[in-house]
């Protein structure tokens, strides 16, 4: 059962944040949240000597969750692709110089503003050293390691092997290690980043064996030592009803094992770092819509007031999402497609999915939406996008107001 199903089928909660604050809504349960970092910083304290969590921000950087985030763990750090996040993270009171910076083909302003910042530099090729040296010379650098495989949910977010825009292909690394230390820097690291939302643990197991070998390469070629390698992020949490979440305590306990193979005195081993942010905020966060619409064409169609403006993920990747109706738990009664006002075709956010009896006006809730949701939702047709909202036991408050059209329009006063 969906860890936040008891809560959905809160009839009178859901409809008084509907009334209160408008759908769509992006909602947020702190409870959730924190149970999500306390088990993950639980089970690799278990296990590893020397850890470090960044949350990856890109999955969704309200300023209101990752302060709550710090409030949990006050050393966590942020994974960081942008100027933009760098700012959102010091925005919530976490320390830069904490965070993971890796972008790609980064330009040479994002390069100075990370280097300024204090951020752990994370390299995506040789030539962004090249570029980092026209602004300045970090006193620490890590690179993000391309294995020659990857495994994710899409094909679209499996993030190395052949096909891969990132990384350095393992024959190529230690160069890169090389040109760095030629250069002066003297404390290193190294990154890998291989896919999103996996389920697998041997495929977890497979991808630190890989960066293991590796490292140990290029520490015996180069004569330096890691202080942290990085398995990124990728850890992945069920969407639909039939899968099952990762076993914390059996990966990493399988994970710390390859590691300390590899590196048998544990005080200088490396510390490992992770990188997630599904994990950590995508089953904690659901879109609360309204039914606006039913249509019988060829198709029995459920219209909704979000769209793929709201939630980009089915018309992006083909993604499965959770649809349930508020404060009901009984039989479906027909085959549906779920469609938001947006005047394309692959406006949909579920395809031929069974559920129960509706009408207009119903509420309805999106699960699984707290990462990837509202970070990638826009403005097509010229939409506003919703509201977020953090609840907290009982308690709720407004993290985002809802867009207005005329905000959208406001960087045309010019």
């Amino acid at each position: 059962m969906h860890p936040l199903r008891k809560l959905i089928q809160n009839e009178d909660l859901l409809s008084h944040l509907a009334q209160t604050y408008g759908t769509p809504i992006y909602v947020y349960d702190l409870g959730r949240i924190t149970e999500n970092l306390n088990r993950l910083e639980t089970t690799l304290s278990s296990h590893f000597n020397r850890h470090h969590i960044c949350y990856a921000v890109k999955a969704n950087s309200n300023p209101h969750l990752l302060t709550e985030m710090r409030k949990i763990l006050p050393n966590i750090g942020g994974d960081c692709s942008s100027p933009g996040e760098l700012f959102v993270t010091e925005k919530a009171g976490i320390d830069p110089t904490r965070c993971i910076y890796t972008g790609n083909y980064e330009s040479t302003y994002d390069l100075k503003i990370a280097l300024e910042k204090g951020a752990y530099l994370n390299l995506d090729d040789i030539s962004s050293f090249k570029r980092l040296l026209m602004v300045g010379l970090p006193d620490r650098i890590s690179f993000r390691l391309n294995p020659g495989f990857g495994k994710g949910t899409f094909s679209q977010i499996t993030t190395a092997g052949e096909n891969a825009k990132f990384g350095i292909p393992a024959e190529k690394i230690i160069d890169a290690y090389r040109k760095a230390q030629d250069a002066g820097i003297k404390q290193f690291g190294l990154q890998c980043m291989a896919g999103s939302g996996n389920l697998d643990e041997g495929y977890f197991v497979e991808l630190l064996r890989a960066i293991v070998l590796n490292t140990k390469k290029i520490e015996n070629e180069l004569s330096i030592r890691f202080e942290f390698i990085s398995m990124g992020g990728g850890l992945g949490i069920p969407y639909k009803d039939e899968e099952t979440p990762l076993n914390y305590d059996r990966l990493f306990r399988q994970l710390s094992k390859v590691l300390y193979d590899g590196y048998a005195d544990q005080e200088s081993a490396p510390a490992l770092w992770v990188e997630p942010g599904k994990l950590i905020i995508g089953d904690a966060g659901f879109i609360l819509t309204q039914v606006t619409g039913l249509k019988a064409s060829y198709k029995n169609f459920i219209g909704i007031d979000a769209g793929m403006e709201t939630l980009m993920r089915p018309a992006l990747y083909g993604a499965y999402h959770r649809i349930y109706k508020v404060g009901y738990s009984g039989s479906n009664n027909g085959t549906y497609d779920f469609t938001g006002p947006i005047c394309e075709n692959t406006d949909r956010i579920a395809v031929d999915r069974p559920f129960p009896p509706i009408a207009e006006d119903d509420l309805i809730v999106i699960m699984d939406a707290g990462a990837y949701g509202y970070a990638m939702s826009h403005n097509f047709n010229t939409r506003p996008r919703a509201a977020e909202v953090l609840l907290d036991g009982d308690t709720h408050r407004l993290i985002r107001r809802r867009e207005t059209i005329e905000d959208i329009f406001s960087g045309c006063d010019v």
